[in-house]
């Protein structure tokens, strides 16, 4: 079993060559293009094309919730005072809080063979990045692979530094993270697997965190500060840092498209810009002691150990109630989730967000007409966007259209082109509006 840390890894470190960073690497190649500095690929699932319900769990510990003292417990309540004074409305939930993730390598495909786990160096330094008032600073700062133990790195390296030939997006070795199949009922065009009896390849160790504490760490002003103490006082950049899970789910019609929604101006974060549905798995969900769902008690960790199916499901299933709340798609189109991988937000401290590939039964279309009836969270967006997968595929930073995309909608859309969750698509498979399509392209 080995086991990867969650540090926040600098922009393009998943370009390096062997040696590169253990927590974005893949034999898989990036996009061709340059890393966007405000978002990084923390683990992808490009080897299976994606892990199914079945094939993740979890471990939930108090040992994996964030370090505090006084001084900062002090700040948090400080910034939270400041923020409910201006909008009295807002909720402090309990949110998980992504402390690492372990992978059985001992369920790699029998193919991959000749490769080896090895301990790299300290991560690069990220590019310079301009402070901002509203997400914390954003200056350059120092990022090192944690070591000893609990933090153990390993890359998979090929014995002979080669990377994968094949050209297309095809791995010749293990990718890092996600090392599962897809569930079969995930939609037309996604690949299947007979590999979920197998049981779990990924596990996500998860404390509790909340949105006060998210506030007051990540999205703090004080970011830059907490991360490089962490470094230097904990071994570890994140330590202080809430750092809660977020979830994002790529959306696919049945005739090809992809769903963007427009974010509201009203909203805290990236307003006016293009996103993903998304959201974040509550704990609430999973307590029976919290019936309402809504209670801003804490949640207690004993209870959340009691259910770790339960937090999967959640996990899994939040996804697609985002996209019911915010796309108004009724749950009955959807695919069960395929998770490509976690992505971090560096615009909030390297803050981690799990993508999902979701499949739809309805045409693009039919989601345009619903998202226009106004679904449980319309006032948070203004418009829906559709592109084609193709075009979400050829989507870089020359584009006009990536700059209009906000850091979560970044994330997805590497780690899309990067899993390629329906590449397994082929022409007999095709639907007659997808392939008309790509007769005008």
């Amino acid at each position: 079993m080995q086991q990867f840390h969650n540090t926040a890894v600098p922009p393009g470190a998943a370009e390096m060559g062997p040696g590169r960073d253990p927590e974005s690497a893949s034999c898989s190649p990036v996009p061709l293009q340059e890393m966007d500095p405000d978002v990084s690929v923390l683990l992808e699932c490009a080897v299976w094309r994606g892990l199914a319900e079945a094939e993740v769990q979890v471990e939930v510990s108090e040992s994996f919730n964030r370090q505090t003292d006084a001084a900062l417990e002090s700040h948090i309540e400080e910034v939270w005072a400041k923020r409910v004074t201006r909008e009295p409305w807002l909720f402090n939930g309990s949110k998980f809080r992504l402390h690492s993730f372990t992978f059985d390598s001992s369920k790699f495909p029998p193919s991959q063979t000749g490769c080896q786990f090895t301990k790299h160096l300290p991560c690069a330094p990220p590019k310079q990045r301009q402070p901002t008032t509203d997400g914390g600073d954003r200056g350059e700062e120092e990022r090192r692979c944690p070591e000893g133990e609990g933090a153990f790195n390993p890359t998979p390296q090929c014995t002979d530094g080669r990377r994968s030939q094949q050209g297309n997006g095809d791995c010749d070795h293990p990718a890092l993270g996600c090392l599962a199949g897809v569930d079969p009922g995930c939609g037309p065009g996604v690949r299947g697997s007979t590999q979920a009896e197998a049981g779990p390849r990924l596990t996500l160790r998860l404390g509790l965190t909340s949105y006060k504490d998210f506030l007051g760490t990540n999205w703090s002003e004080r970011a830059g500060a907490l991360r490089r103490r962490g470094e230097t006082e904990l071994n570890d950049p994140c330590g202080l840092l809430a750092q809660p899970l977020g979830v994002g789910g790529v959306l696919c019609t049945s005739d090809g498209k992809v769903v963007l929604i427009r974010r509201s101006q009203r909203v805290a974060e990236a307003g006016g810009l293009l996103d993903i549905p998304g959201g974040h798995p509550e704990p609430q969900a999973v307590c029976p002691c919290v019936s309402d769902g809504v209670s801003q008690d804490p949640i207690s960790i004993a209870v959340v150990q009691r259910s770790p199916k339960a937090v999967v499901s959640e996990i899994f299933s939040s996804v697609c109630a985002e996209i019911r709340d915010e796309v108004n798609v009724p749950l009955g189109s959807l695919g069960g989730p395929v998770l490509m991988g976690v992505a971090l937000n560096h615009t909030s401290a390297g803050r981690p967000s799990a993508e999902f590939y979701v499949s739809c039964s309805l045409t693009s279309e039919e989601v345009r007409e619903l998202y226009w009836r106004g679904g449980a969270e319309a006032n948070e967006s203004t418009d829906i966007v559709f592109l084609s997968t193709k075009e979400l595929l050829q989507l870089d930073s020359s584009r006009p259209l990536w700059s209009e995309l906000c850091p979560s909608a970044k994330g997805a859309v590497l780690l899309y082109q990067l899993v390629r969750p329906d590449a397994s698509i082929g022409p007999e498979q095709t639907s007659s509006d997808q392939q008309k399509h790509d007769e005008k392209e």
